[in-house]
């Protein structure tokens, strides 16, 4: 019975002190405003928008649905490894959270649809992946941050054997490491 006693005052201690924990600092102690910025920072990425207490978003920048940097896929067209204009602006923002975060870690995970051999197709991953990485590493992403993988046809974000799964399984995932 004592022994309950002192675990489950234990588990009160530990739930108390992760209930006081926070993501953010406390601006008004230094005269800061109350609004934060929404750019990234550097320090682990933590961005808060809005003002404090208002009930908007206040937590890390990749976490954040508003943010560029939630959207962590790229599609691709059939048979092409080429990465297309409208996710330039996407790569530059996940780039930019990257050179600014030098400890961070991505993996490209290349995807492909199920049409053309296991091989071919492992092989295409590999250069969707490729091309997302020489992107980031050409805004300035240090080579060591960015791993690169082909599951090719092995792992669909859809099923099916028409044109809608097949768009959706022709991709490149961003995926951070250690979140």
């Amino acid at each position: 019975m004592r022994d309950q006693l002192k675990s489950l005052c234990a588990l009160l201690v530990i739930g108390v002190l992760a209930g006081c924990s926070t993501t953010g600092g406390d601006k008004s102690a230094t005269g800061e405003a109350a609004v934060e910025d929404r750019s990234i920072t550097t320090e682990g990425g933590a961005v808060s928008t809005g003002v404090a207490g208002s009930g908007s978003f206040a937590g890390y920048s990749l976490d954040d649905p508003s943010s560029p940097l939630s959207r962590r896929v790229i599609y691709f067209e059939y048979d092409s490894s080429n990465v297309g204009a409208a996710d330039q602006d996407l790569l530059s923002a996940h780039a930019a959270y990257l050179a600014g975060n030098p400890g961070q870690t991505v993996t490209l995970e290349g995807h492909a649809d199920e049409r053309g051999s296991r091989e071919y197709n492992i092989g295409l991953g590999d250069r969707r992946s490729q091309a997302v990485r020489r992107i980031l590493e050409l805004h300035g992403v240090a080579p060591h941050q960015v791993n690169t993988v082909s599951y090719g046809e092995e792992k669909p974000a859809a099923e099916g054997h028409h044109d809608v799964a097949w768009r959706l399984n022709r991709r490149v995932e961003i995926v951070y490491m250690g979140r």
